[in-house]
């Protein structure tokens, strides 16, 4: 999921770039949501892109603590 986000990042940074058809950024979220967060925000770093929408660079973050979250809270419940 990580790959297919990070590599999406970069289709949209280069149609941006190229004035075409985007993806939309409901997308990235909702992808970012179910397991894709690191590739977004992988993605916002290598690729310069959607690094001043406050729903990008403050959200991510927020997404990834509250994945990590629940994998150490599943982490520790299963042993």
């Amino acid at each position: 999921m990580n790959i297919l986000t990070f590599l999406m990042m970069g289709m949209d940074k280069r149609f941006a770039v190229q004035r075409t058809r985007r993806l939309p950024e409901k997308m990235f979220l909702i992808l970012a949501l179910l397991g894709g967060s690191a590739g977004v925000w992988l993605g916002m770093k290598a690729f310069r892109h959607k690094t001043l929408h406050k729903q990008f660079y403050l959200g991510m973050p927020a997404v990834i603590a509250v994945q990590v979250l629940v994998l150490i809270y599943y982490t520790l419940r299963a042993a």
